[in-house]
């Protein structure tokens, strides 16, 4: 299959068979927002152009309208599947402009659900990359993890999806009661459903002839194109922020950063699902090695304080 490099003219009905076909962007059924322009014959695809980049709502322009916490509702929007991660990156810049200390106990939490937003995000990518392989009972198990993931959510936040728990200056709330309990039974069993979804897809002859040798991207292309996470890894890029530039407690953690340098579809399938035991690991280790003490940064003018030291100073 040929790609387009810009847009084909309007096809003529009497001069050629080909016809212009413009496929999204649509959400869900591409999996995000992407479209591609098609050029085909019949049934078959002879040229592609695939044009990313695009964005719901406009985030960018309406939080310029904004106060710096207003933002953090906007952040889950980017991308729904990691809210948590999208919340911690924006409250981590402001802080860093604020030169805001965040205390310990804040760092653990945020990493604890920070990890486990990866999971569910991963087991989104692994349901549904299977589902489009052929493998319908995967997609059914993950989601089953990922429910229960969603419930954590709710516990901590009251929302399943759209978090908007990260604040600047440290969280919104405390967890709840039951919620650290939670999370334990969830990390008890979820190293045996990684089992369950390996014995399924790993050794699945069927599976591996249709990923392996598939979709080649080498470590340079990788690079260039500006790829990140377990995309790039998987092109031999032993590369990952939380390990190389440690932020927000990371280097506190004790993890290994899955690589492969084979670059193809199966390369990316190894290093996600061996990403879902490290952040299994790293979870572990934050819900384990929780200190005490406050969950907000002691700055009056940025961040309001804690319920408890307002009636102890009252």
């Amino acid at each position: 299959m040929g790609q387009l490099t810009t847009p084909p003219p309007v096809a003529d009905p009497t001069q050629q068979n080909t016809m212009i076909l413009n496929m999204g962007p649509q959400h869900p059924s591409t999996h995000g927002v992407l479209r591609l322009l098609l050029e085909i014959d019949g049934e078959q695809v002879l040229r592609m152009m695939p044009d990313i980049g695009f964005l719901h709502t406009g985030i960018e322009k309406t939080c310029e309208a904004k106060f710096y916490q207003q933002v953090v509702p906007l952040t889950d929007r980017i991308d729904y599947l990691c809210p948590m991660i999208n919340n911690y990156c924006y409250v981590l810049a402001v802080e860093k402009l604020l030169g805001l200390e965040i205390p310990p106990r804040a760092q653990y939490i945020r990493v604890l659900l920070a990890e486990l937003q990866r999971i569910s995000s991963h087991l989104v990518w692994l349901g549904t990359h299977a589902m489009d392989i052929g493998a319908m009972s995967v997609f059914l198990y993950c989601f089953r993890e990922r429910e229960d993931l969603l419930r954590i959510y709710e516990m901590v936040s009251g929302q399943r999806m759209m978090t908007s728990y990260f604040r600047i200056g440290g969280l919104a709330l405390d967890p709840p009661l039951g919620f650290f309990e939670a999370v334990k039974k969830f990390l008890d069993i979820f190293p045996e459903r990684v089992d369950e979804y390996e014995d399924l897809l790993t050794g699945n002859r069927i599976f591996i002839d249709r990923l392996k040798g598939v979709a080649h991207i080498s470590a340079e292309d990788a690079i260039a194109l500006g790829i990140s996470g377990p995309t790039l890894r998987a092109s031999g890029v032993d590369w990952d922020l939380r390990r190389d530039m440690p932020y927000a407690g990371y280097q506190n953690f004790k993890f290994k950063v899955p690589t492969s340098q084979d670059g193809d579809v199966w390369a990316r399938y190894v290093c996600r699902v061996e990403e879902l035991r490290q952040s299994h690991g790293i979870a572990r280790q934050a819900l384990e090695g929780l200190p005490a003490g406050s969950i907000k940064a002691d700055a009056p003018k940025v961040v309001l304080p804690d319920r408890e030291k307002m009636k102890t100073e009252m």
